[in-house]
């Protein structure tokens, strides 16, 4: 039996389909805006390396490159084939009354659950350490317009599209562990960072540079964990109050696809949001 961590569960996967139906708005009006969402990210990001290749000044296609190092840009890929893959679902689930994620294998199915806590999590780290401690003009604004553009749809775009995740769907109170795992995928891009000035020569943060910041580079590092894991925490507290004020107490057990059955899912609701 694999160790509780790393187990997949047991229990049967999201009954009431809450990854892919809101309280607020329809199946295919959740499709729509996940969709629309996804494209502009893709945009931003195809659009961002666009210009930097044709702008030798900013460092040409070279800087594009070396921004897959950068634990900003890979989140914002993250939240995009997030917002993509989940529209997928959505559509499928509006169209057939069941999700294309509920006819996948068991193990694909926690890591969407665990894909979810990264795009609820990290997206609010990336936009607080970098207004709080990178943003590079002090009291000014961005020097160009596409540096304000580029950065606000990375560094608070990013945030808007975690919060929708957070108030929108029907999604549970996600498990504990998984703030293991998020510690597990920081620890992993660390080291990702660190290979990145052996082999190329340069630091993705000057706060990871020890000829900077000295002896403080484990407090960075401490210090981001720990607030990945209070953001985790926090989110996951306003996960549940959602759910406890939307469907305890306004009676809004959530819109659902006309071709699925509305005492089918009642029947697999136990208690509650308690029961996924």
């Amino acid at each position: 039996m694999l160790p509780r961590f790393l187990a997949f569960g047991t229990d049967p996967w999201d009954p009431t389909h809450r990854f892919e139906t809101s309280w607020l708005v329809s199946p295919y009006a959740l499709f729509g805006l996940r969709a629309f969402f996804a494209l502009y990210a893709f945009l931003a990001l195809l659009l961002n390396i666009g210009y930097q290749c044709t702008h030798a000044d900013l460092g040409g296609c070279q800087e594009s490159r070396d921004g897959f190092s950068y634990f900003t840009t890979l989140t914002y890929w993250g939240l995009a084939f997030y917002l993509l893959v989940s529209s997928i679902h959505t559509f499928s689930y509006a169209r057939h009354g069941t999700a294309l994620l509920n006819r996948w294998p068991r193990p694909l199915q926690a890591l969407h659950a665990l894909f979810y806590s990264t795009v609820t999590t990290y997206p609010f780290l990336v936009t607080i350490v970098y207004w709080g401690l990178l943003y590079p003009y002090g009291s000014a604004w961005f020097p160009t317009v596409y540096d304000g553009w580029a950065n606000i749809s990375q560094h608070a775009l990013n945030s808007f599209f975690a919060l929708f995740e957070i108030a929108v769907p029907r999604t549970a109170p996600q498990p504990w562990v998984h703030a293991l795992w998020l510690i597990v995928l920081l620890a992993l891009y660390l080291a990702l960072a660190y290979v990145t000035r052996a082999t190329k020569g340069f630091y993705t943060y000057d706060f990871l540079d020890p000829g900077r910041t000295g002896s403080l580079v484990a407090a960075y590092v401490f210090g981001i964990a720990v607030a990945s894991i209070l953001i985790f925490g926090i989110v996951k507290g306003v996960v549940w109050t959602r759910c406890w004020a939307t469907e305890e107490k306004m009676g809004r057990k959530g819109k659902f696809a006309r071709t699925a059955s509305r005492t089918d899912v009642e029947e697999q609701e136990l208690s509650g949001f308690t029961r996924k």
